[in-house]
């Protein structure tokens, strides 16, 4: 069915499957916390990590053989730098763009320590897209699950890089774990899509000569039954006094340990 659609319908796919992953303003309405929310310490210890041993898989090789010494690198959706930082003696300018300034803070911080001159740009792509200049590569990773208009993120990623485009995602929406969770507290059945392969499919409709590699992620989601239990908490708007009650659950419904995600890296080059 995808091969048969052009890039508007697969646009317009995404975009509706996206929003089907709105939490009910019911359930929404009674969260002690915003069940969107990242902790910032979650990011800058991947970034370390990420500095401390640096990833061998697809996504930093795909974009370190296309980066030239001393080139230019936006990373879009950036966090602290997991994805750009540790290219570090290859990097001549990065250009960070996120929507969190306390994110790019913590960017900016790791950069000047390493020695790389960072532009950081606080926004949303493609909105902030003309204050990127043109680079060598752009790169974004585990981000695209949080872009309704994905042909226009894509698009503008590419208009910007002269050289390739790297995308990093899990091969399905990365809260899809809790699905039998917001099952068993809220009586809620949770999409499937989009998954990877929408992405993948929209990507060569609009164009793009695609190449297309998975593997197991190198990280493991959570150390721990009770690390687990606070996050689907705080994920499934409940009081953070059940995480108990939530960590016997996931043990019943048979969710510990968690299998590791699959990630897959999506990168297309400018044609010369």
């Amino acid at each position: 069915m995808l091969d048969s659609m052009d890039a508007e319908e697969l646009a317009a796919l995404w975009r509706e499957r996206l929003e089907s992953w709105a939490i009910p303003e019911k359930i929404l309405a009674a969260a002690p916390a915003d069940p969107w929310s990242y902790p910032l310490a979650r990011f800058t210890a991947r970034t370390d990590q990420a500095l401390a041993e640096p990833d061998e898989g697809p996504t930093l090789a795909r974009t370190a053989e296309a980066l030239p010494g001393g080139g230019a690198l936006l990373d879009v959706g950036s966090g602290p730098g997991a994805a750009s930082l540790p290219l570090h003696a290859r990097i001549g300018h990065l250009y960070a763009v996120d929507t969190s300034g306390e994110m790019l803070e913590e960017l900016a911080a790791r950069a000047d320590k390493l020695g790389v001159p960072v532009t950081t740009v606080t926004g949303r792509w493609p909105d902030v897209a003309e204050g990127v200049p043109e680079v060598d590569v752009a790169v974004a990773a585990h981000v695209v699950y949080n872009v309704p208009d994905l042909d226009r993120f894509l698009l503008a990623l590419a208009a910007r890089s002269r050289g390739r485009v790297v995308l990093e995602l899990p091969n399905r929406h990365p809260m899809s774990w809790l699905s039998p969770l917001w099952e068993h507290f809220h009586d809620l059945v949770r999409p499937v899509r989009p998954i990877a392969e929408d992405c993948v499919a929209l990507a060569a409709a609009l164009g793009f000569d695609v190449h297309v590699e998975e593997r197991e992620s190198p990280l493991e989601r959570f150390g721990s039954l009770e690390e687990l239990a606070a996050s689907a908490c705080h994920r499934l708007c409940l009081d953070p006094s059940r995480a108990q009650e939530v960590g016997r659950t996931a043990l019943e419904l048979g969710m510990w340990p968690l299998p590791r995600d699959r990630w897959v890296t999506i990168w297309w080059d400018r044609p010369v």
